[in-house]
């Protein structure tokens, strides 16, 4: 078994399953018990899923926030109480005359930054309950709403038998199956998510990735186990980076802040901090910057021992 206890893992989720079932399964095939995730999927929705192994799972807050890029299809005609293919049609209508351009242009007035409210059922919580619970008792689900931004929401390809293909890059936290739903509300006709896929969190793509069902093989087989495994030294993380001397090092590993030159960020940012030998020892925030030669003071948040 190639050594994994420490870093990321890229998984490339199938369809059925929930995204807890995937870290199940790694566990196991891994024997690996510490394991989070970094974005969940929805259980008919495939791609991408982030894992943190061992140490990692303590930068999963900062790789949780990086933006998602995802392909899917949209079916109009119908709404549905999930607002995806796998819920009860609430609203159907036909959709002769639905043209392409007034699709494109309902979709264009998703993009922006807004305050969005998840589907009726969702894995957001209220009072410790999730609201899928809360839908499924045909109790009210409580009004919420989270501010996203939608880069990117436009059509692939022509519309057939009332589908149509789109691509969506979006902040961490915004739902697809909402985005389709108002889609169809806005053109009056109705539409659900027939089928997402995650191709992209961050710089992390599912071309690299590996099936749960390929996963074993993979990790037992002779070298490494290829672009799917980033050992824990090398994590690229969405902040600059920083060389620590043995001193500075030595202050690290203690909690204590220190003194860094030649980097670019401002009071607040977080830096990643390695040592002379590459190793990933701390993530820091910038407490106090002193003139304009790039120079700071950064204090210790996540040591690594």
């Amino acid at each position: 078994m190639s050594e994994v206890r420490d870093g990321l893992l890229l998984v490339d989720k199938e369809a059925g399953g929930t995204s807890h079932d995937v870290v199940q399964c790694v566990r196991r095939a891994l024997r690996q018990k510490k394991i989070g995730h970094c974005g969940t999927l929805d259980p008919d929705a495939t791609g991408l899923l982030l894992l943190t192994l061992g140490r990692a799972t303590r930068l999963t807050r900062f790789l949780i926030r990086a933006p998602k890029v995802y392909a899917g299809v949209i079916r109009f005609g119908s709404a549905t109480d999930t607002y995806d293919a796998s819920g009860k049609t609430t609203f159907e209508h036909p959709i002769d005359g639905l043209s392409l351009d007034a699709v494109r242009a309902a979709m264009a007035e998703l993009v922006g930054t807004y305050e969005q409210a998840p589907p009726p059922y969702s894995a957001k919580k209220s009072q410790g309950v999730r609201h899928y619970e809360l839908a499924r008792r045909g109790e009210e689900v409580p009004e919420t709403s989270k501010e996203v931004t939608v880069y990117d929401f436009s059509p692939q390809g022509e519309l057939e038998d009332g589908a149509l293909r789109f691509t969506l890059s979006c902040t961490s936290g915004t739902y697809a199956r909402t985005l389709a739903h108002e889609t169809g509300r806005k053109l009056g006709c109705g539409g659900h998510l027939a089928s997402l896929r995650r191709l992209k969190i961050g710089p992390f793509s599912v071309d690299d990735a590996v099936t749960v069902g390929d996963l074993e093989s993979r990790f037992t087989a002779e070298g490494a186990p290829g672009a799917c495994w980033i050992p824990f030294d090398d994590i690229p993380l969405p902040f600059p980076q920083v060389t620590a001397d043995a001193q500075q090092e030595n202050r690290i590993a203690n909690g204590q802040t220190v003194l860094v030159r030649e980097f670019e960020a401002t009071e607040g940012d977080w830096i990643k901090l390695v040592n002379l030998r590459r190793q990933f020892i701390a993530v820091g925030t910038v407490v106090e910057r002193i003139g304009d030669r790039g120079v700071g003071v950064v204090q210790p948040k996540v040591v690594f021992k």
